[in-house]
């Protein structure tokens, strides 16, 4: 699979300088984790699941989440397992299913992994690992055990995503031990742990909050403090972080707004666009695009989504931009080992070796999976032509 696949070559040619590279379940978990993009989340009771995921493949999503636990109802989690089960020997037997996105499970319970995992049979090949709600080192560690079980008797490398959102690490006197705690169970199964995804929506629910479409995660300062700190003790660039993605966005259209619409006119109308902008508007994306900006400013990549609309605003602004990719290759080049300070080659900054190393590696790595646009190509132009005709 690759990001922007569903798009013609000549297409992707005229977009980018350097194309999204090719990745299967089977990379480097490295690269995998920068890869997830938007993660789409579905409930596993969906009766046509299968033609669900197939379909959402053509149209760009890369990795999805079964749901049998928040997105569902108590009394039907025996009925969503057992559809779980017979969607995926559809999809295993299905020759006409071309590339999968990368599959994950969210359970409510550690006994859920190993027994799915049985009745999966062969068609586990499909899966790429489970999401661990509510996590925590104490209730946390049993779904990390399961999970290593499983995969042992399996066979298939199965990754874990720890969902953190539980009111203890919400709250400031219980945050740092919390924190810590997650920090050690997780370091613990490090070659398992995929990704770390923020549960905003439970976060918001503590305090009886939710933020309106004109607002972001950011824009809520009880959450912004809680996100900080997951990113300052488990987002580090030292080799002793994570992958942390970005929370969901809830909405996908909007009746009456508030405030002024945050998305300039500027880029559109270059891009002949303006069609595109108010559509993004009416749908409350102005609000989404803004929040996947901060989610990338403040450290974290990728985001959950709950919509098909919410894929492609954020796999477009992940593409490198071909000025970031020219300072980050700038910086990384073999000759400016002992660090020092260059001008941009855009000769609009300045390029700070030492400091900005991790920046450069984390873009380059960007580069790989989502692609550097060409030098004339924004996220206008990437959104445009990712949207189906």
């Amino acid at each position: 699979m690759r990001h922007f696949g569903h798009i013609a070559p000549e297409e992707r040619q005229r977009l980018f300088h350097q194309e999204p590279s090719v990745f299967t379940a089977d990379s480097p978990a490295r690269v995998l984790a920068t890869a997830l993009g938007a993660t789409l989340y579905s409930p596993a009771t969906r009766p046509r699941l299968a033609d669900d995921i197939v379909k959402q493949a053509e149209r760009g999503v890369v990795s999805m989440v079964l749901c049998l636990e928040d997105s569902i109802d108590d009394a039907e989690v025996t009925g969503a397992e057992e559809n779980l089960v017979r969607q995926f020997a559809d999809l295993a037997g299905r020759a006409d299913a071309g590339e999968l996105p990368l599959l994950f499970v969210r359970v409510r319970f550690p006994e859920q992994i190993p027994d799915l995992v049985r009745r999966l049979g062969p068609s586990v090949r499909l899966l790429s690992g489970f999401v661990m709600p509510k996590f925590t080192e104490e209730r946390g560690m049993p779904f990390l055990e399961a999970l290593a079980g499983a995969e042992t008797a399996s066979g298939r490398r199965l990754f874990a995503m720890p969902v953190l959102e539980s009111p203890e690490l919400l709250y400031r006197e219980s945050r740092v031990e919390t924190l810590e705690g997650i920090s050690r169970a997780v370091d613990k199964y490090r070659d398992r742990v995929l990704a770390l995804r923020l549960g905003v929506t439970d976060f918001c629910s503590s305090y009886g909050l939710r933020r309106a479409p004109d607002m972001t995660a950011y824009d809520v300062q009880v959450v912004a403090s809680v996100i900080a700190d997951v990113v300052n003790m488990l987002g580090r660039a030292d080799g002793t972080g994570f992958t942390v993605t970005g929370p969901v966005w809830e909405y996908f259209r909007v009746q009456e707004r508030m405030f002024k619409p945050q998305l300039r006119r500027s880029p559109f109308l270059e891009g002949q666009a303006e069609e595109l902008r108010e559509a993004l508007i009416e749908h409350a994306m102005d609000g989404l695009l803004r929040e996947i900006a901060l989610d990338q400013a403040n450290g974290l990549q990728g985001k959950t989504c709950i919509h098909p609309s919410h894929v492609l605003p954020v796999h477009a602004l992940s593409v490198v931009s071909h000025e970031e990719f020219s300072d980050a290759q700038d910086i990384l080049r073999p000759e400016r080992g002992g660090g020092g300070v260059l001008r941009s080659a855009y000769t609009n900054k300045m390029n700070e070796v030492k400091p900005h190393r991790a920046w450069a590696e984390r873009t380059l790595l960007r580069a790989e999976v989502f692609g550097v646009a060409n030098e004339d190509i924004g996220f206008v132009e990437l959104l445009a032509a990712g949207l189906p005709e």
